[in-house]
């Protein structure tokens, strides 16, 4: 005499059953730019304090103007992570969004560590030379405008993942010329380490927005 035997079978799926999915790669993102947020405080901990930058060095301007320019990136990419159509741009979005925010962390931790405020007396870009001649509208070189902003919220599919690309494509080539620039005139050995990591990065992220853009008709 056998055991009756019994057949299983796959659980009937629909649609609905990928939100969570999705819900929990949001979530899991989330934790990972927190991480990146603290690896990049535990990265400028290690900064030597022997020589500190000063309030006006060209060191506390880039670390003050590139936190307000990786901020917004962040944004672009947690928007491209959550809702691109497309599983690159996604995959981008959530990378330079994890990165950016770790980096922004490490500009943060060298302010407190030189005994400087977030925010300085400087207006943007003075600490590059003929930097403010770059501020477009309060807005430093590749940054999109609030209606630029708002098309990205509001867009939907392919269109948000073009529009995406397209910003942030500008946004690198921006953020790489402000990178230039401390390069060109700083004096701190760390700072200068961490912006040529940073120029590379954006370059390489250069390099894959574009070849996305191209394929998707861009």
């Amino acid at each position: 005499m056998t055991a009756p035997t019994t057949t299983a079978q796959a659980p009937v799926t629909d649609p609905g059953d990928r939100r969570p999915a999705r819900r929990f790669g949001t979530l899991a993102l989330a934790a990972a730019v927190v991480v990146g947020l603290l690896l990049g405080y535990a990265g400028g901990l290690l900064t030597p304090t022997f020589t500190r930058p000063g309030d006006t060095s060209a060191e506390a301007g880039f670390a003050r103007d590139m936190t307000s320019h990786h901020a917004q990136a962040v944004e672009m990419g947690l928007i491209a992570f959550q809702r691109g159509a497309d599983p690159e741009v996604r995959q981008v979005g959530g990378d330079i969004a994890t990165g950016q925010q770790g980096e922004i962390g490490t500009m943060q931790t060298w302010l407190r560590s030189w005994g400087l405020d977030p925010t300085g007396s400087e207006p943007a870009m003075a600490w590059m030379p003929d930097g403010k001649a770059g501020v477009q509208n309060g807005l430093m070189p590749g940054m999109a405008t609030p209606e630029e902003m708002a098309k990205l919220r509001a867009a939907q599919g392919a269109e948000l993942d073009r529009l995406f690309l397209q910003m942030m494509i500008k946004h690198h080539l921006g953020g790489i010329h402000m990178i230039q620039g401390i390069l060109d005139a700083g004096g701190d050995d760390d700072v200068l380490k961490v912006a040529q990591t940073m120029k590379n990065t954006q370059q390489t992220d250069l390099v894959n927005l574009q070849n996305a853009l191209k394929r998707l008709g861009g």
